[in-house]
């Protein structure tokens, strides 16, 4: 590679992986930086480019996060070459949207690295605005881990930056071209629509629905059985997910999932030597620190309209409830998965300090 910038260089380096490390540690990868795409080199030369959406691909199909990341790559991603001017390559990130675009010589060696912000003044934004979709938004809880602070305001309106988690979940839809949303309140509920009624420039329409009594994650849905017609999107109010709605959206028509749920690749590390026993006490294994992946749910979801008419009307419902009876009967339920760094959650204290202090780091948010 020729001689780049400092600057180019670090920069470069916090988004270069091997070709031969495992998917986990691409996805590692981005989280550490709050990036969705890679450099991948093979013994130090440039071989492609790795996105959350070939890991998130390659995992629907293999179910795999082992398998080595040159196995997931593409070879069609979009690249610059070194005989395209500036503005050629603005319009290359402009229609794709991607992060940084590498420029190639002949030889394919990388020669540059342009990032978005470089040329760009606004933050990049991943996604067109194309998904008209209905979104519903779950904001009828008391956010009881969230005391004292939701003893004065409901958790929908805790800030987050400049704005409250509530409209910041909107905002993403909107960016994607949702406009009709549907929110289920309860508690403090005059608060909420008074904020909402206050903004006069809003590109989108909020209709409420009101809970009596908790009905759990998914019982208020009822009352909506009449009222939405397509497929559409369930969110807590209490979580951002920092990716591609349309990918998601995509990858439930592709299969005919009648619920789609977002799950959350969390890597945890046990900071102890973990003891397996056998009879009379005796040790059978010691592993020390092990490390574990799992898939934990994100707190959104795709939905089909007919699935309504199966929640129960004025009845404690979870969507857990709702998966289970598609399952007794058969019907197709998809799981998407995201990078932990994608999913930020305030359902807690300890979680909305984090993602206070992650906000402004999220590039794409």
């Amino acid at each position: 590679m020729v001689q780049l910038t400092e600057n180019v260089q670090k920069k470069i380096a916090k988004i270069s992986i091997e070709g031969n490390l495992s998917l986990l540690e691409g996805m590692q990868k981005m989280d550490e930086n709050y990036v969705k795409l890679l450099l991948v080199f093979k013994e130090g030369k440039y071989a492609g480019l790795l996105s959350i959406g070939d890991i998130q691909r390659y995992f629907i199909k293999h179910q795999s996060f082992d398998s080595k990341i040159q196995e997931a790559m593409r070879s069609d991603f979009r690249v610059a070459h070194k005989s395209d001017s500036v503005d050629d390559i603005r319009k290359i990130m402009v229609e794709f949207r991607t992060e940084f675009m590498p420029v190639l010589d002949d030889t394919a060696t990388l020669l540059d690295v342009v990032f978005w912000e470089d040329v760009f003044k606004e933050k990049q934004v991943i996604g067109q605005k194309n998904l008209e979709l209905p979104v519903v938004i779950m904001a009828g809880g008391k956010g009881t881990r969230l005391k004292p602070i939701t003893n004065i305001i409901p958790k929908p309106l805790i800030p987050i930056g400049e704005k409250p988690i509530a409209e910041v979940i909107i905002d993403r839809f909107v960016k994607m071209g949702s406009k009709d949303f549907y929110m289920s309140i309860n508690y403090k509920a005059k608060m909420i629509e008074s904020y909402f009624n206050e903004i006069t420039d809003k590109e989108y329409s909020v209709n409420y629905f009101y809970e009596t009594k908790p009905l759990g994650t998914a019982g208020s849905l009822h009352l909506l059985k009449d009222k939405i017609k397509s497929t559409f999107f369930v969110s807590n109010c209490d979580i951002i997910v920092d990716q591609d709605y349309k990918e998601m959206y995509d990858y439930h028509c592709t299969n005919n999932n009648e619920l789609t749920l977002i799950a959350v690749v969390k890597h945890l590390e046990i900071p102890y030597g973990t003891i397996k026993v056998k009879e009379n006490g005796l040790l059978e294994s010691i592993h020390e620190k092990p490390k574990y992946t799992f898939l934990v749910n994100a707190g959104v979801y795709i939905l089909e309209p007919q699935l309504l008419a199966e929640i129960p009307k004025d009845e404690f419902f979870h969507i857990t409830d709702l998966i289970e009876k598609i399952k007794e009967r058969k019907g197709r339920i998809g799981v998407f998965p995201v990078n932990e760094a994608a999913w930020m959650d305030i359902g807690q204290w300890k979680n909305y300090q984090e993602t206070l202090k992650r906000f402004d780091s999220a590039i794409n948010l």
